[in-house]
Protein backbone atom coordinates (compact mmCIF):
# COMPACT_ATOMS: atom_id res chain seq x y z
CA UNK A 1 0.00 0.00 0.00
CA UNK A 2 1.25 3.74 -1.14
CA UNK A 3 1.23 5.84 1.91
CA UNK A 4 1.44 8.76 -0.31
CA UNK A 5 -1.13 10.89 -0.08
CA UNK A 6 -2.78 12.04 -3.93
CA UNK A 7 -2.14 15.57 -4.59
CA UNK A 8 -5.63 17.20 -5.54
CA UNK A 9 -3.91 19.76 -7.26
CA UNK A 10 -3.42 18.73 -10.32
CA UNK A 11 -6.89 16.85 -10.79
CA UNK A 12 -8.51 20.31 -9.66
CA UNK A 13 -6.33 22.79 -12.14
CA UNK A 14 -7.05 20.33 -14.99
CA UNK A 15 -10.52 20.11 -14.29
CA UNK A 16 -10.88 24.13 -14.08
CA UNK A 17 -8.31 24.99 -16.39
CA UNK A 18 -6.82 27.18 -13.51
CA UNK A 19 -3.30 27.74 -11.79
CA UNK A 20 -3.76 25.68 -8.82
CA UNK A 21 -0.53 24.37 -6.64
CA UNK A 22 0.46 22.55 -3.63
CA UNK A 23 0.43 26.05 -2.31
CA UNK A 24 -3.02 26.68 -2.53
CA UNK A 25 -5.90 26.27 -0.04
CA UNK A 26 -8.23 24.38 -2.46
CA UNK A 27 -12.13 23.50 -1.90
CA UNK A 28 -14.43 21.50 -3.94
CA UNK A 29 -18.19 21.58 -4.31
CA UNK A 30 -20.23 20.35 -6.71
CA UNK A 31 -24.06 21.26 -5.99
CA UNK A 32 -27.89 19.11 -6.32
CA UNK A 33 -27.17 19.93 -10.19
CA UNK A 34 -24.02 18.31 -10.69
CA UNK A 35 -22.32 21.75 -11.85
CA UNK A 36 -19.07 21.67 -9.68
CA UNK A 37 -16.81 24.94 -8.54
CA UNK A 38 -13.24 25.17 -7.29
CA UNK A 39 -11.83 27.55 -4.90
CA UNK A 40 -8.09 28.25 -4.82
CA UNK A 41 -6.48 31.17 -2.41
CA UNK A 42 -3.23 31.72 -2.49
CA UNK A 43 -0.93 32.61 0.37
CA UNK A 44 -0.32 36.70 0.19
CA UNK A 45 -2.95 37.19 -2.75
CA UNK A 46 -5.34 39.98 -1.75
CA UNK A 47 -8.51 37.61 -2.85
CA UNK A 48 -8.98 34.03 -3.91
CA UNK A 49 -10.16 32.26 -7.53
CA UNK A 50 -13.33 30.65 -8.20
CA UNK A 51 -14.66 28.84 -10.80
CA UNK A 52 -18.30 27.39 -11.78
CA UNK A 53 -18.73 24.69 -14.27
CA UNK A 54 -22.03 26.29 -14.92
CA UNK A 55 -20.24 29.31 -16.47
CA UNK A 56 -17.93 27.53 -18.64
CA UNK A 57 -15.23 27.63 -15.79
CA UNK A 58 -14.99 31.54 -15.76
CA UNK A 59 -12.79 32.81 -13.47
CA UNK A 60 -14.02 35.31 -10.46
CA UNK A 61 -11.94 36.78 -7.95
CA UNK A 62 -13.62 36.56 -4.57
CA UNK A 63 -12.65 37.84 -1.02
CA UNK A 64 -14.51 38.51 2.44
CA UNK A 65 -17.15 40.48 1.26
CA UNK A 66 -17.78 39.49 -1.83
CA UNK A 67 -20.81 37.36 -0.75
CA UNK A 68 -24.05 39.22 -1.32
CA UNK A 69 -27.81 38.83 -0.68
CA UNK A 70 -29.98 40.95 -2.82
CA UNK A 71 -33.44 41.44 -1.16
CA UNK A 72 -34.97 43.08 -4.12
CA UNK A 73 -34.30 40.58 -6.13
CA UNK A 74 -36.41 37.79 -4.71
CA UNK A 75 -32.85 36.83 -2.25
CA UNK A 76 -30.86 36.42 -4.92
CA UNK A 77 -27.60 35.39 -3.94
CA UNK A 78 -24.16 36.83 -5.59
CA UNK A 79 -20.33 36.18 -5.61
CA UNK A 80 -18.29 39.19 -7.23
CA UNK A 81 -21.32 39.18 -9.67
CA UNK A 82 -21.69 35.21 -9.88
CA UNK A 83 -25.49 34.44 -9.21
CA UNK A 84 -25.24 31.02 -7.16
CA UNK A 85 -27.76 29.45 -4.74
CA UNK A 86 -27.32 29.09 -0.66
CA UNK A 87 -25.88 25.90 -0.70
CA UNK A 88 -23.09 27.26 -2.74
CA UNK A 89 -22.54 30.53 -0.68
CA UNK A 90 -22.45 28.23 1.96
CA UNK A 91 -19.71 26.75 0.96
CA UNK A 92 -17.60 29.19 -0.27
CA UNK A 93 -18.34 31.28 2.64
CA UNK A 94 -16.87 28.42 4.08
CA UNK A 95 -13.53 28.42 1.94
CA UNK A 96 -12.79 31.75 2.70
CA UNK A 97 -13.50 31.81 6.46
CA UNK A 98 -10.56 28.87 6.28
CA UNK A 99 -8.46 30.92 3.98
CA UNK A 100 -8.86 34.09 5.41
CA UNK A 101 -5.30 33.80 7.10
CA UNK A 102 -3.62 33.53 3.70
CA UNK A 103 -5.33 36.55 2.26
CA UNK A 104 -2.70 39.94 1.80
CA UNK A 105 -2.16 41.84 4.96
CA UNK A 106 -3.43 38.74 7.41
CA UNK A 107 0.09 36.93 6.68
Amino acid sequence: MNDTPHAIEPFLASLCGGEITDKDYVGYFMNEHGEEMVFAQRRGQKTARLWHSDVDWELYRVGDRSIRADGELKGMITAAGLIINREEATWLASCLTASRHLREGRT
